[in-house]
């Protein structure tokens, strides 16, 4: 087991425990809608985090202006992001929601590298993958069973949360790849998600109101622009450093079971016994991903080191060529 990739997996699990918060929080917010949770909180998150990073936005000018498709793809992606994923919560619930959500993810990433970057998937991956989307299946069916749920409302919301997920893989792999062409993590994540930040404030102008409208639905806003977003993004940042956009979207499966466990004894939101199996199934994600073998230190000692990201050009084939 390399030390190197396990950090990275413990970085983008502490993040997926901070991601998972945020579906309950918001139901603290009942008077805001989805879009002003969502550009609240990535919109204030994003640009806080391009506020950090100016000195290396700063020193990696130049390196940004050359890659400025990559910037605007990740930054689209960013600002499509919250909207759908809260928009689906909202619509869904909190557990499928978020289910649904992060379930997608790791798919569309790993189609993604497979198609984009022609980058082969392990086998590790796919019984991750599988075994994520398995729990996954097995809790958004517990809430479908449950006769208080509307069947057009959850359609949506599942639609919405396919959208989340595609968009969460292309940031994931925008900033990945950013890296990989030896621009400093800062850097790459605060001109991802600050360029994506400030495309959401129109639509924090123009949905906001109920966030100032009292003082609970101001610390729901701020407590999710600053904790699961601001400083949740730059843990991610950080495991990107050490795994694949496809690993860290295949860890993050672990968020779904936070925010069921949450929906349900907080929210109140009901789990039957079949969503129980699906939440343990999820569990053993992080397992597998966290025993499998990779070939990192080798890579590492081969590639060298550039910008302190040296394993993610090429060692960030850790698990597609394990």
């Amino acid at each position: 087991m390399n030390r190197h990739h396990l950090v990275g997996v413990g970085a983008i699990t502490l993040t997926s425990i901070l991601w998972g918060t945020t579906g309950t929080a918001a139901t603290f917010a009942p008077q805001a809608g989805p879009l002003a949770i969502g550009s609240a909180a990535l919109g204030i998150g994003g640009l806080l985090q391009a506020l950090i990073a100016l000195p290396a936005l700063n020193a990696a000018r130049a390196q940004l202006r050359q890659s400025l498709p990559l910037v605007a793809t990740g930054a689209l992606a960013v600002a499509v992001y919250p909207l759908a994923f809260y928009g689906s919560m909202h619509l869904a619930g909190v557990a499928v929601g978020t289910v649904v959500s992060l379930a997608s993810a790791p798919l569309a990433s790993g189609i993604l590298e497979l198609v984009v970057q022609r980058r082969p998937l392990s086998r590790w991956w796919l019984l991750a993958a599988g075994l994520g989307v398995l729990g996954s299946v097995l809790l958004c069916s517990s809430k479908m069973a449950d006769p208080m749920a509307s069947p057009g409302s959850t359609a949506v919301g599942i639609a919405l949360g396919l959208v989340a997920g595609a968009t969460y893989a292309v940031f994931s792999w925008a900033a990945h790849n950013l890296m990989v062409r030896g621009i400093d993590r800062a850097a790459s994540m605060g001109a991802v998600f600050g360029a994506g930040g400030a495309l959401l404030m129109p639509v924090l102008a123009a949905t906001g109101a109920p966030l100032v409208a009292s003082a609970e639905a101001f610390a729901v806003a701020a407590y999710m622009a600053l904790v699961p977003m601001f400083l949740g993004y730059l843990f991610f940042g950080f495991g990107l450093t050490r795994v694949s956009a496809s690993t860290a979207t295949t860890v993050t499966l672990s968020e779904p079971g936070v925010a069921a466990v949450l929906a349900v004894l907080v929210v109140g939101e009901a789990l039957t016994a079949v969503g129980w199996v699906g939440l343990g199934i999820i569990s053993l994600v992080l397992v597998v991903l966290a025993a499998a073998p990779t070939n990192s230190v080798r890579l590492q000692a081969r590639a060298g080191s550039v910008n302190g990201v040296s394993t993610v050009g090429r060692a960030g084939r850790d698990l597609e060529r394990a």
